[in-house]
């Protein structure tokens, strides 16, 4: 099987539909299902079947795809190899982060680079939610996806990813200081189950994470604010609107009227880089990624809960 058509496939499996493939790749839609026609034969079996009045792969077809990934991650390994023999490794490295974690590492790592010039390593940053940030490296749009996967709410497998953790940290409650409980003491969600909530927009994960700690503590939240901007829901429980749940490295800056704990049912939130299968062995990556490490074992814990306070707008 040639691998160009595989690759061609691949992306048909990212992309979705004829049309947007020959888009992606600047090709024409008949030239596309010509090729994939093509790829059926040397396969000899068939990989696509109309759905409507579009394609999709079979079970041969996802088959084919799982094993494109391995050659076509090997190939980038290779491609990395000889990239670092012309170039010594210099490159643009673009990033999509989600903002808490834009806010939290990058800085850090664009210090690091200020203090080795000599590596000539561009970096480009993009805020952008998780599951648009996926989307864009399967598209090929960035080269380091930064995102995030909670103990209740698992990130999906990936295909074609490499997943590089960064940290993990706790999710708190935020809480006006009328409940009477001592900052930093930890609280039970089931005590809040009449509680007015203050929640992230219903199209972001966290959202989710809400819904089911709540529903793990036996109860459904009663959202009374809806805003995916995290400082919102810290401001609102400073006005004793209602409580929320906000991730620690939300938590930057001091504000009155807030108390923060950790639950006696720890809800943590993995932080994770993924790049594109085979693609941590280009050298201004993988200096990128050890970056990121160092960045993320330098992030200090909150000292004070009870002056923390969300600065950024995250999903």
């Amino acid at each position: 099987m040639d691998v160009r058509r595989l690759r061609l496939l691949r992306d048909l499996a990212v992309y979705g539909t004829v049309a947007a493939t020959a888009e992606a790749l600047h090709l024409t839609g008949p030239a596309v299902s010509q090729q994939l026609a093509t790829l059926e034969k040397e396969a000899g079996v068939p990989l696509l079947e109309k759905q409507g009045r579009t394609l999709r792969l079979t079970s041969a077809g996802r088959l084919v795809v799982e094993h494109a990934e391995v050659i076509l991650g090997g190939l980038a390994a290779a491609e990395a190899d000889l990239k670092a023999l012309r170039a010594g490794g210099r490159g643009t490295v673009r990033i999509v982060a989600f903002a808490s974690a834009a806010r939290g590492l990058l800085p850090a790592v664009w210090r690091r680079r200020a203090e080795r010039p000599d590596d000539r390593i561009e970096l480009r940053l993009t805020e952008m939610e998780p599951a648009a940030a996926v989307t864009a490296l399967r598209q090929r749009d960035a080269d380091i996806a930064i995102v995030h996967a909670y103990s209740l709410l698992p990130l999906e497998a990936q295909s074609a990813c490499d997943q590089h953790p960064l940290l993990d940290e706790p999710v708190l409650l935020a809480l006006h200081p009328r409940h009477g409980v001592a900052d930093g003491t930890p609280v039970d969600l089931a005590d809040f189950a009449t509680a007015r909530w203050l929640m992230p927009g219903p199209e972001t994960s966290c959202h989710e994470l809400t819904r089911r700690a709540c529903g793990a503590a036996g109860f459904v939240p009663r959202p009374v604010a809806l805003a995916s901007d995290f400082a919102v829901l810290v401001a609102l429980v400073a006005a004793d609107a209602g409580v929320a749940l906000v991730p620690r490295m939300a938590l930057s800056s001091t504000v009155d009227d807030v108390t923060l704990h950790p639950l006696t049912r720890p809800v943590t939130r993995t932080i994770l880089a993924l790049t594109a299968t085979g693609d941590a062995r280009q050298p201004q990556l993988r200096r990128v990624l050890d970056d990121l490490h160092a960045a993320a074992g330098e992030h200090a814990p909150v000292s004070s809960v009870r002056r923390a306070m969300l600065a950024a707008d995250d999903g």
